[in-house]
């Protein structure tokens, strides 16, 4: 799988871009905004000098790792990739929509992958005529950096492509793990009920959102806080992910917190609007 695609040029799809470049593959990267696409070469840029003073890449590297990466704002670029990953907004009718198109673009042989969080991949699936060849590839922020990939399996996945996609995961320098297609999989269904949780003891007084991240980290050994970690993933995917939660398993206790939920409708989106459980610097 030399060429790949890249459809999405935000925090995910920059760091998978700049995860496969680094291991050799030329990538398209594409997104719909031409600005976009400018910030996500500056931040891979950026990213790959901090490697360069860590000692991890030579000074030549980041070079040649740009080199590998062209971007452009038509779906067609994707047209030569054999493997093409989905990194687009977390809406289903976006993901829909891209896939449909991407299975009258590609060639019949191409492996479809989605880096959804929450969505079915089942249900992006249907969207084409080649469910076989749809999958989830679920990797974790910040890309180049995190060991997981959750490699998630359709109702109609074939053994062949998750193995095709199991074995270039490990080529990657990452540790894959194989789940089924259920709301959340595995991650987010285990990580966003406990950091609800933490924000109804928030909105229950029970705690500061200070002293709730201090008892997780020092009482779990986990390296950031819930609280924390939702400002970092984003208040408004949290609130995403466990609507899917909900609605896909019907079970209350995976109910949003309504903190939660009147802080996204305020913009309190946590790092990236500057606000959320704690203030930033913009």
């Amino acid at each position: 799988m030399s060429k790949i695609a890249v459809i999405g040029s935000g925090t995910m799809g920059n760091g998978i871009a700049h995860l496969f470049a680094q291991h050799g593959h030329d990538v398209a990267l594409i997104d719909v905004s031409a600005p976009a696409l400018e910030k996500a070469k500056a931040t891979i840029a950026a990213n790959l000098e901090r490697q360069v003073k860590k000692g991890t890449l030579t000074a030549e590297a980041p070079a040649e790792i740009l080199a590998r990466i062209s971007t452009g704002t038509d779906l067609a670029g994707a047209a030569s990739a054999s493997l093409v990953i989905e990194a687009a907004s977390e809406n289903p009718a976006i993901k829909f929509d891209i896939f449909a198109k991407l299975d009258a673009l590609c060639a019949p042989e191409t492996i479809l992958a989605s880096n959804t969080s929450s969505i079915s991949i089942t249900e992006i699936a249907a969207k084409t005529k080649r469910a076989s060849q749809v999958i989830g590839m679920h990797f974790m922020n910040p890309v180049p950096v995190m060991q997981l990939v959750e490699v998630i399996r359709g109702q109609d996945t074939s053994d062949a492509t998750t193995a095709a996609v199991t074995e270039l995961s490990r080529a990657l320098g990452k540790t894959p793990v194989e789940v089924n297609d259920y709301p959340g999989f595995v991650s987010n269904r285990v990580l966003m009920p406990m950091i609800n949780e933490a924000i109804f003891c928030v909105y229950e007084g029970v705690a500061t959102p200070e002293a709730i991240d201090t008892v997780m980290k020092l009482g779990m050994a986990h390296p950031m806080g819930p609280l924390t970690l939702a400002d970092f993933i984003g208040l408004d995917v949290c609130l995403a992910i466990l609507n899917v939660l909900h609605q896909g398993l019907g079970d209350d206790k995976y109910r949003p917190c309504p903190l939660l939920k009147r802080m996204v409708a305020a913009g309190h989106l946590g790092r990236k609007s500057g606000k959320g459980f704690y203030t930033y610097a913009k």
